[in-house]
């Protein structure tokens, strides 16, 4: 599953959408997105996807090195240049049969329309043109306030952890090495400017087992999730306004995670036999 920098954040103005357009995938490519288009496409047989270019890995570093240092930085490229590797392979025949054992189909998905970003005016345009009743956002970077609103509708997003505890990146993960395994799962939300920071929709929660590691964990949020992103784009569809889900964050820290260290997953690994 793709790694991006920054998942975006949930939602501006729950409204109902104002349009009867397609729905639209705005997505980064990786096999996650191949999975949400192919999923969605078998539901919402209108929907249009547009893909922008991944982000460059060097551009990435440099950005997280100026809020976390370069000594963060560099263990956490370690981390994804050699341990994910391993644990992809590793856990290739787990991740087949999550897909299987819930019917998602992982085959390239091509899109309908490509972009350099999320954020370009080609995008605005794109969006402008095609008056969608749902956005639907999916692995790529931040978008940013005057893309949200360029287009009257709701721009709804799956996170991979249940928020506001566990924004940013492998919240599964993070939950299980801080010890709440009742805090393993997925949330969907409206997107808004931030990170994970709007409106949440649905949290829907999953147990993890022993075949399963960082490597796996994606798969099991999405499986978690596409039900309810489902039922949330067919609501606004049908001229409801997306429906908050109880508040959590009153009583909940809120807190950004991003890739562990090569060094901080081999220490949470041995120590606590969080894969």
């Amino acid at each position: 599953m793709t790694a991006v920098e920054g998942p975006t954040g949930s939602g501006d103005s729950p409204t109902p959408s104002k349009s009867t357009g397609p729905l639209v995938l705005l997505a980064g490519p990786g096999d996650s997105s191949d999975i949400v288009a192919n999923y969605l496409v078998r539901r919402f047989p209108d929907l249009v996807v547009v893909m922008e270019e991944a982000q460059s890995r060097s551009s990435l570093a440099r950005r997280r090195a100026k809020r976390l240092g370069w000594v963060t930085v560099v263990g956490q490229t370690l981390f994804v240049v050699l341990a994910l590797p391993f644990l992809r392979r590793r856990g290739r025949s787990r991740r087949t049969a999550i897909l299987n054992e819930a019917g998602l189909d992982a085959a390239p998905h091509p899109p309908t329309r490509r972009v350099t970003s999320v954020n370009a005016d080609e995008t605005v345009a794109i969006l402008q043109a095609l008056h969608p009743s749902v956005v639907v956002v999916n692995g790529t970077r931040i978008i940013a306030r005057s893309v949200l609103r360029s287009v009257d509708c709701p721009f709804i997003n799956i996170h991979a952890g249940i928020t506001p505890q566990y924004r940013g990146v492998h919240g599964g993960y993070w939950a299980l090495a801080e010890g709440h395994p009742e805090l393993v799962g997925t949330t969907v939300h409206l997107v808004d400017p931030g990170i994970d920071t709007g409106t949440v929709l649905a949290r829907d929660y999953f147990e993890v087992s022993r075949r399963d590691s960082i490597a796996t964990y994606p798969y099991l949020h999405l499986v978690a999730a596409l039900p309810s992103l489902e039922a949330e784009i067919d609501r606004v569809r049908r001229g409801l306004p997306p429906e908050p889900a109880d508040d959590m964050s009153a009583e909940s820290r809120s807190r950004l995670f991003t890739h562990p260290t090569l060094w901080g997953y081999l220490w949470l690994r041995l120590k606590r036999q969080v894969q």
